[in-house]
């Protein structure tokens, strides 16, 4: 959003800048660049001014959160800043997963027996999963750097609670919720009366009916009811590992077997898991926190006729939401959780030996792996000396990956990596973890 961040010379926030503004604050010199991502300005002159009260609102989501800094007027709402902060839990998962072979594995090689530690270790009260704790920290950690660069007042979040069991069977009430799905039935029997015992691909009824995966394990399947369906034994054997959409060529067929599908709750059983976490993580700030209904997000939202997104649905939390005016022609910050680096000493083949010396230095000649930098253009002397296809005329801006050898790679925002020694390389801002878009 064309918003800019606005410090004063003892680094109190003020309230938020237009760009116009900003760009003459600092061609002037009564202002100097504090931070780029977010843009962020430091005044020379001023120590103070006038504040309004400004409100964070957070949309907590499961792959995106939304965010939005919201000031109040007399007669309208204005949202000044949109984030959209995406998390990182798949890839947590699958780094715990592969650590986890990996030991395993080094357990059951012909060295000394070395015991497996997870039995002897106990989890406190409010423990949460690494994946689902990853999430709550980016959430508290903006809200922390926003509460330094941005003069906020409160924080209102949209404290959902989803109810998985009535998302899968409306109808359910009663003893009902303490009965499971498949109460009473085998696996095999909720398949059978689930299909009318007939086969899903081709109607037979008669013969053997076997239980398929609607995606093959081989594919990334599970042994979820969402994931099993009734085939006979000809079209079990004709469908092998493909996928449904592959194997189903009638568009009829197809949307008829989806819909006996089952979805995925699996975003919101993780939103249902870190919600009470979320609230008293931010009441440690000392603001004021204000828990809404998604409902409430929702009316909002189709009310004013905004489009879905997250830090829309962000802008429309609480009764302040009713009347918020987003400007035209708005942009939205993304924010990618990227993690601070590898934790592995050095590489490991397939057999969990070690096949490359550690790491002599984290920062090579100044700077790390994921800093922000400036290269400046070069000049046609200077481009030859690279001995590269790709002449730079012009200023870059992007992350950069160290190398030992002095010659590092840099990824602009939109544009193929650059290949540069570090001399010419500028230091702008240094890795937090996150990548900016």
């Amino acid at each position: 959003m064309n918003t800019i961040l606005v410090l004063s010379s003892i680094k109190i926030p003020l309230m938020p800048s237009h760009p116009a503004r900003a760009r003459q604050l600092i061609q002037s010199g009564k202002a100097k660049v504090y931070r780029h991502n977010p843009f962020t300005i430091i005044l020379t002159e001023r120590n103070q001014g006038n504040i309004q009260p400004i409100e964070c609102k957070i949309d907590p989501g499961s792959q995106t959160t939304g965010m939005a800094l919201v000031v109040q007027g007399k007669k309208q709402t204005k949202a000044l800043l949109g984030i959209h902060l995406k998390h990182r839990g798949k890839h947590i998962t699958q780094a715990l997963k592969k650590r986890s072979v990996s030991r395993k594995f080094r357990r059951s090689r012909k060295t000394r027996y070395r015991p497996p530690r997870f039995l002897n270790r106990t989890r406190p009260i409010g423990w949460l999963p690494p994946s689902i704790n990853s999430r709550l920290n980016n959430i508290t950690n903006w809200v922390r750097k926003l509460k330094v660069w941005a003069p906020l007042s409160s924080i209102e979040v949209e404290n959902v609670k989803f109810d998985i069991q009535k998302l899968q069977n409306p109808e359910i009430q009663g003893i009902e919720y303490q009965q499971g799905t498949l109460m009473g039935y085998e696996v095999r029997e909720y398949i059978l009366e689930k299909f009318h015992k007939t086969c899903a691909y081709c109607g037979q009824t008669k013969g053997r009916l076997e239980i398929d995966h609607i995606i093959p394990k081989s594919k990334g399947g599970s042994n979820r009811m969402s994931n099993l369906t009734l085939a006979c034994q000809r079209c079990n054997q004709k469908k092998g590992n493909q996928s449904l959409t592959e194997f189903v060529k009638n568009k009829q067929k197809l949307e008829k077997i989806k819909a006996q599908c089952r979805t995925s709750f699996k975003d919101a059983a993780i939103v249902n898991s870190m919600r009470k976490a979320l609230v008293s993580t931010l009441k440690k700030f000392h603001l004021p926190v204000y828990c809404w209904s998604s409902g409430l997000t929702k009316y909002n939202r189709v009310r004013q006729n905004y489009e879905k997104h997250h830090w829309i649905d962000a802008a429309c939390v609480g009764n302040s939401g009713s009347n918020v005016c987003l400007p035209r022609n708005s942009s939205v910050l993304t924010i990618t959780a990227m993690g601070r680096g590898n934790r592995k000493k050095c590489q490991m083949n397939k057999y969990g030996f070690p096949k490359s010396k550690p790491k002599q230095a984290k920062r090579v000649h100044g700077l790390d792996t994921g800093d922000w930098v400036k290269i400046r253009a070069l000049s046609p002397e200077q481009n030859a000396n690279r001995n590269e296809k790709n002449q730079i005329t012009r200023p870059v801006y992007g992350r950069v990956t160290v190398r030992a050898t002095g010659n590092f790679a840099v990824t602009p925002k939109n544009g193929k990596q650059v290949s540069i020694m570090y001399k010419y390389c500028f230091l702008l801002q240094k890795n937090d973890g996150y990548n900016y878009t």
